[in-house]
Formats: structure tokens, sequence, C-alpha cells
């Protein structure tokens, strides 16, 4: 994936479209960044850790996801070549889906191509090839290619009224493994209040110091960390789906004051609330 291989950073300009080709593997962390992914393993399988969940993707089978959501690779399997699409967040808002399926995505959804289309193995990678040789015309052809597809993935799915969960693989199935699925889950509904480490253990009827142990072996960060990852998410959403005063929205996903969540927000996002929402309400070029 597009990231710094020691640090799991994301390495390309956040608001550019991209497709790439690798091969899979595990990460040692869990990384984000602000784009809507597209992935399709073309052999072999794989499994992400995702907004507190294990989610088994096969080969062949389309899956997206909002990449701002801490995610992670924490198996995969020999020989697992996969393309990746990173559509920014402006372009992926800007599609004509219902209100309520963009923001089931935005709000954690990992979705999964229900059909097996053998058409995705054959033109998805001939969007890849083209887009490292093709010229500026043919790029925005495969871009408007891609945005057609995920219409039809997202359109595929809307009557689901939640996700498909894949049981955890049992050799995954570790003590780590489970206390970050549960940890995630509080962090989830309690994001909003004035939670600690060891509240937040307390609640998992566990140790603070193991929390925070099971968190920097699977994910490679703090639970505080992601605590904050997650805040900064929820923020993001809101100022991209709301009219909510942006102060409000602060308060509303845990920051204390007006001050800590500005300096936070730029800290993480490398820009002000005010101007991410005026960059994705804008209509795009």
């Amino acid at each position: 994936m597009a990231v710094d291989g020691k640090r799991q950073e994301w390495i390309y300009p956040k608001d550019e479209f991209m497709i790439e080709r690798h091969t899979a593997d595990t990460m040692t962390v869990a990384h984000w960044h602000d784009h809507v992914e597209i992935n399709l393993l073309l052999e072999g399988t794989m499994t992400y850790l995702f907004n507190g969940r294990q989610e088994q993707v096969d080969a062949g089978r389309l899956i997206t996801f909002w990449a701002a959501i801490p995610h992670q690779t924490i198996a995969v399997s020999d020989s697992a070549p996969i393309v990746c699409i990173y559509i920014p967040l402006a372009d992926f808002l800007s599609l004509p889906i219902g209100r309520d399926a963009r923001q089931s995505i935005m709000q954690g959804r990992f979705l999964v191509e229900r059909d097996l289309e053998t058409v995705d193995s054959k033109v998805i990678p001939r969007w890849e090839a083209e887009w490292q040789s093709g010229s500026a015309a043919r790029r925005r052809l495969i871009a408007d290619e891609v945005r057609l597809r995920m219409r039809r993935l997202i359109l595929d799915n809307v009557e689901m009224k939640s996700a498909e969960k894949i049981a955890s693989p049992a050799s995954l199935a570790g003590h780590a493994v489970r206390h970050v699925e549960q940890l995630i889950d509080l962090i989830n509904s309690r994001y909003a209040d004035e939670v600690s480490v060891p509240k937040l253990a307390e609640q998992a009827g566990m140790h603070a110091s193991t929390a925070n142990k099971a968190f920097r072996t699977v994910l490679g960060m703090s639970v505080n960390e992601y605590l904050m990852r997650y805040r900064i998410t929820r923020a993001m959403q809101r100022l991209t789906d709301t009219d909510d005063p942006i102060l409000q929205i602060g308060f509303d996903c845990g920051f204390g004051s007006s001050s800590r969540f500005y300096e936070i927000f730029k800290q993480r996002t490398g820009t002000t609330p005010r101007h991410f929402r005026e960059a994705v309400t804008s209509p795009p070029t």
C-alpha cells in the first residue's frame, strides 16, 4: 500500500486519485488517510483488522472502506497480488449515491461485493496498467469508470441493513486481538465522553497495561492514539455531512476545548476543520 514501510504513513498527496498494484503483506502498524479505498485481491486471501473487526477478503471479491478509520492487514496468504484504488474524499462525496449509504461507509462499514464478479479480475488490473502508462485523457476516463464501479458496488449492497460479518479465523483469535476488538467497540460507543484508558480497560474487564500492550502488539499504537484518531475521523464525518457549528462538533467528538480541537485536527490532517469542510463541500473541478 502507499505507505512508508517503517512508519506506515501515507506518502502520496492526500487529494489525488491513485491506483497501484503490489503484493499484499501484513502491516506492523495500523495506518489511516483521507481516501476511500477500493481493493481487489487477485490471488489468495487476506484479513483486515478494521473498526474493531476482522474482515477476511477472498480473491476476486471487490471491497471498499473509508481509510480515515485506522486499519491494518494482520494475515496474508503467500503470493497475494492486490490492486488498490484511492479515491479522494471530495470525489467520493460527489458521487450520486444515497445519503444513508454514504454515511454508513463514513461511519465504518466495510463493504464487500456479495457476488463474485469475474469481470473485475480482468478490468481492474487493466485500469492499473493503463493508469501507470496512460495519457491524461486516459487517466480521466479510468477515474470515471472507477466512480461508476463504486456506485454499482454501493447500490448492490444498499438493501443490506448491515454488513455481513465473517467469523474470525481461529488462528487469529488470540487474546491480544480479542482485547483490541473489545476495546474498539467501547471506543466507538464512548468516544464523545471524557474517557481514559483505565476507564475503558475497566469496562472491558482488563488492566490498563494489558489494554495498551494489546493495542501496541496488534495495531502498533496506544489506546490513546487510537482514540484520538477515531475522534478525528468522526469529526471529519460530521464536518462533511452536517452544517453543525465547528466548535459543537469538536465538543461532541470528545475534545475538551476549541483550541485543543483545532490543534489536534490540524496536526493530524494538515488542515483546519474549517478549511477541511470547505474543501470537501466545494463543487469538484
